[in-house]
């Protein structure tokens, strides 16, 4: 097997990930058509997407230790901060579904992010007897200043291709997303989500 051209900083073997864990599964004979040259190309493309996704980790990480949060945390930030943006009310049983967490765990966390002074609760101006979750104009600021700011690159990306390259890549992704979702591991089925 030839090998894949590396990136700066990179070795050869992490180079070369994808293309073992292809043929290891199978892929290549699934896809007797393409030839070494083919191989390599998705084999960059592969450990192109996997330095993008350690990118956004490191990110990630940064930003939850400069605003001192966890990463659920900073996911329940990140939700109250679109959905004020959008004129959407969030509610905590809104919030638990969206982070994928008991109602308990859903009071713990809210809690926690009150004595922050990152949210405050309201109640529901339609049904008193529900609350709704307001992230503070100090958190959404500092958001918006360290992560946001940065997140947004993201688009210059995505502003220097075509119309119709941008519809190849969203449509690779949208498969891409497809093909890896849990539906296709059996081996999960059993599992908690």
């Amino acid at each position: 097997m030839g090998s894949s051209e590396t990136q700066p900083g990179e070795d050869r073997v992490s180079s070369n990930l994808y293309r073992l864990d292809a043929s290891g599964t199978g892929v290549e004979r699934e896809f007797p058509q393409l030839d070494e040259r083919d191989l390599t190309g998705i084999s960059r493309l592969m450990n192109t997407l996997a330095r993008l996704r350690e990118a956004e980790l490191l990110l990630s990480e940064a930003s939850r230790k400069y605003m001192k949060l966890s990463d659920q945390d900073m996911r329940a930030l990140h939700y109250l901060i679109v959905a004020q943006r959008q004129g959407e009310m969030v509610t905590p049983s809104a919030l638990s579904a969206h982070l994928r967490i008991s109602p308990a765990s859903t009071t713990k966390l809210l809690n926690r992010l009150e004595r922050g002074h990152h949210i405050v609760r309201r109640l529901h101006p339609h049904d008193r007897r529900a609350f709704l979750i307001e992230i503070t104009p100090e958190t959404e600021a500092s958001a918006r200043e360290s992560v946001g700011r940065h997140q947004a690159r993201r688009f210059h990306a995505a502003a220097r291709l075509s119309a119709d390259e941008r519809e190849v890549v969203t449509q690779f992704l949208a498969d891409m997303t497809a093909e890896i979702s849990l539906d296709h591991a059996d081996w999960a089925r059993d599992l908690d989500h």
